[in-house]
């Protein structure tokens, strides 16, 4: 793979046909370094997230090893790294599922029902022997505040039902614990202290003795519409939270970044074969890496990279058009760029390494990419360049 210092480096060297990810393994390394300075526990990434094998590479160089999977492809996938551990933390998942997952070493099983309790343990019995080295995590629902993808509606339990699980699941496992996910892109803290109230109802109403505590992920990236709360007020809010829980000291802690990680470590170029009024037809949209931007209003930064912007020329926003025949493959924006932007340029569009990659498909014969790496920093960060702190520099648009 080709190395460039910058996207605009990338462009003057050539004019690619396909658009292009740019990866920023440094960037995903810088985030893994801070979660792990900064949170007391494991940190599991989330694989459905991104799993470009020079991101996991990164993660895996500044020690992640713990990996949060929810599908027996990401198992098999993931089981090929030396000494992770894995955690199957979809709430529903199939017999085969379970019983391939535990067989490749998976001992972490997220669960939501007595009925997946039930498909666990008759998955787990081998010669008439139940399982005795279960780590068994009960989906606890809680409000999602402040996030851009609610998660509530789909997976978890609450009230008296979660107390039955909890205290069934204490017989069973080796290791109990508590999980949840206040939502994606989650701006504030708010809804850890909402989320960690109702765990520690549920302890006391259960009255059972926990062993882990797993609070999810949500954690935000920066994108150029919203300006989230630092890592920092994170972490001391979850870290309050904690304290106060009914918990023994030496429970085990675990949270499950994706978007945290890896947002910042892609970018996507772009060639603009068309502008009509405020709006760029582009060579990838809604059915590639842009997903994110058509359906649910991301606002990603954008730079103009395939010739220099003279001082004082005037911005203007914009609207993307996709490259297929679909008319909903439209991402509003708006995304504000020089107004002499034209047919023939290139666009930067930064921070799409979470879940742009993962989503994105061959609809009309496109989704095709070339890959550089770059050496850059990211268009917007949640770290500054040594991660250990967060920066409020608002990047280049």
């Amino acid at each position: 793979m080709q190395t460039f210092a910058t996207a605009a480096d990338l462009i003057a060297a050539r004019k690619p046909e396909h658009p292009v990810r740019g990866l920023r393994p440094h960037a995903s390394g810088r985030a893994a370094r801070w979660f792990l300075d900064r949170f007391d526990g494991d940190v599991a990434y989330a694989y459905k997230a991104n799993s470009s094998v020079f991101l996991i590479g990164a993660l895996y160089g500044a020690g992640i090893r713990h990996f949060d999977v929810a599908s027996l492809p990401e198992i098999e996938d993931a089981a090929t790294i030396p000494d992770a551990e894995l955690h199957f933390m979809h709430p529903v998942k199939s017999r085969s599922a379970i019983r391939r997952a535990y067989a490749l070493g998976v001992r972490s099983f997220s669960l939501d029902s007595e009925d997946e309790l039930d498909k666990t343990i008759a998955e787990t019995t081998f010669e008439g022997k139940e399982a005795k080295d279960l780590k068994l995590f009960v989906r606890l629902t809680v409000p999602s505040i402040n996030s851009r993808i609610p998660l509530e509606h789909k997976f978890g339990i609450t009230g008296k039902p979660a107390t039955d699980l909890l205290r069934k699941c204490r017989l069973i496992a080796s290791e109990l614990g508590i999980t949840f996910h206040v939502g994606s892109q989650t701006s504030t803290p708010e809804a850890f202290v909402v989320a960690l109230d109702e765990v520690q109802k549920l302890i006391v109403n259960a009255g059972v003795v926990i062993d882990r505590l797993d609070i999810g992920g949500g954690f935000p990236s920066r994108y150029g519409d919203e300006e989230p709360s630092s890592m920092d007020a994170f972490m001391d809010t979850i870290d309050q939270c904690i304290e106060k829980l009914p918990v023994p000291e030496n429970v085990r802690l675990m949270c499950e970044p994706g978007r945290a990680l890896v947002s910042e470590a892609e970018s996507l170029i772009v060639r603009v074969d068309a502008r009509r009024d405020g709006g760029l037809y582009i060579n990838d949209g809604a059915y590639g890496m842009l997903f994110d931007a058509a359906h649910l209003g991301f606002v990603f930064p954008t730079r103009l990279v395939s010739r220099p912007v003279p001082p004082g020329t005037p911005t203007k926003e914009f609207e993307f058009w996709g490259p297929t025949c679909d008319s909903i493959d439209q991402m509003k924006g708006p995304f504000l760029l020089p107004d002499i932007v034209d047919e023939g340029d290139y666009i930067e569009i930064g921070n799409v390494g979470a879940y742009g990659r993962a989503i994105a498909g061959h609809f009309n014969g496109y989704g095709q990419y070339d890959e550089v790496i770059l050496l850059d920093e990211p268009m917007l960060s949640m770290y500054d360049a040594d991660g250990d702190k967060v920066v409020v520099d608002s990047g280049q648009s």
